[in-house]
């Protein structure tokens, strides 16, 4: 426990040292909710220890024996015609560890190809693709994994091609419906860029959640919170500044220090009706402050979605606003539970000895 302890300290200290602000990483898809249910919770869910396989996807120390033969495969259909989706699968191998695999995928479609003048010469297209083995071990209400990524890029005839891991802790109290993590996500960089330009890393994050089932109401509520390396994420707007003199000549910034605050988290809430149907909302505070016009936001950075459990599948929907006009993402996910389907067994025909 100790040496566990003191390796998340040293990567904490390490990472928050590179300093990483937006727009200066590559890969920038692998921050994509991973399932419909993430995505209705406010696009990162990463304190829900149950049997949902997509769950160690952003965290790897959630991945637990529940989710055995659990196959899952999601599709989101993104801003301007793009398409994400991934194909997840976790095995237990008993008193060792837990393994997940998972291939995400992003096509950016067909682009008009031009030359500097305009002249049109052809199309080509844009398309990212990663590779995650993730493993994960339990001990008691405690549990830590690691995820392994292999990410490759392409974009006409220019590719990228990286590698990244995550590391994760979880702390899970059953009795209680208690989930407590924390990980540090997309550690690494690329091996190889568009160009011979320098390389940059991935988009980095330390992400910490809590989530609680209530005892008396079937509801559980989580708190989820982002860019924990990084205290300040507002945009330093000089037309928000305020004079600070009866003529003007000096300027004061605002200090904003609740929107500071509140841009780190999202809040999320998930109805149990039954054993059946679930109904999820969230909100990402983020999300609204970065897109909204003025002091108009409408519904923007709140998400909602539903799911049906049966036997043998799951179905969930998540859909996620990013504009006035009906703008957002739709995501569905469809879960198998591989353990329940069995072949068919065929019967041996007797044969007859006197024939």
């Amino acid at each position: 426990m100790d040496r566990i302890f003191a390796l998340f300290i040293c990567l904490f200290l390490v990472c928050s040292l590179q300093g990483q602000i937006g727009g200066d990483d590559v890969f920038e898809f692998m921050n994509m909710s991973p399932s419909a249910r993430a995505t209705a919770m406010g696009g990162t869910y990463i304190s829900i220890f149950d049997d949902d396989p997509n769950s160690g996807i952003q965290n790897p120390a959630l991945y637990n024996k529940a989710m055995h033969r659990q196959m899952s495969l999601s599709n989101i259909s993104y801003l301007a015609k793009t398409n994400f989706g991934n194909l997840a699968y976790v095995h237990h191998f008993d008193s060792l560890f837990t393994m997940g695999l998972d291939i995400q995928f992003a096509n950016y479609g067909k682009f008009t190809q031009t030359d500097a003048t305009g002249l049109i010469l052809g199309e080509f297209s844009g398309s990212d693709l990663l590779f995650n083995l993730g493993l994960s071990r339990q001990q008691d209400k405690l549990s830590y994994g690691i995820n392994f990524k292999a990410i490759n890029s392409s974009i006409e005839n220019f590719n990228s091609f990286g590698l990244a891991m995550d590391v994760g802790a979880a702390y899970y109290d059953p009795e209680k419906e208690f989930t407590m993590s924390l990980v540090f996500k997309n550690i690494g960089g690329q091996l190889s860029s568009y160009t011979d330009e320098e390389k940059q890393a991935t988009p980095f994050d330390i992400q910490f959640g809590i989530s609680k089932k209530l005892k008396y109401l079937p509801l559980r509520i989580s708190i989820q919170t982002h860019d924990m390396y990084k205290l300040d994420t507002r945009y330093n707007d000089p037309a928000l500044q305020e004079s600070g003199t009866l003529f003007g000549t000096d300027t004061i910034q605002k200090q904003y220090t609740a929107d500071k605050i509140f841009r780190h988290m999202i809040f999320g809430g998930e109805f149990y009706f039954g054993k059946r149907v679930r109904v999820r909302v969230g909100y990402n505070h983020l999300r609204r402050q970065e897109m909204k016009l003025e002091d108009v936001g409408g519904l923007l950075g709140y998400s909602f979605g539903v799911g049906i459990n049966a036997n043998r599948f799951k179905l969930d929907y998540g859909r996620a606003n990013y504009g006035f006009s009906g703008i957002g993402a739709n995501h569905l996910t469809l879960t198998l539970n591989l353990a329940k389907f069995s072949l068919p067994k065929f019967k041996k025909k007797k044969t007859n000895p006197s024939s």
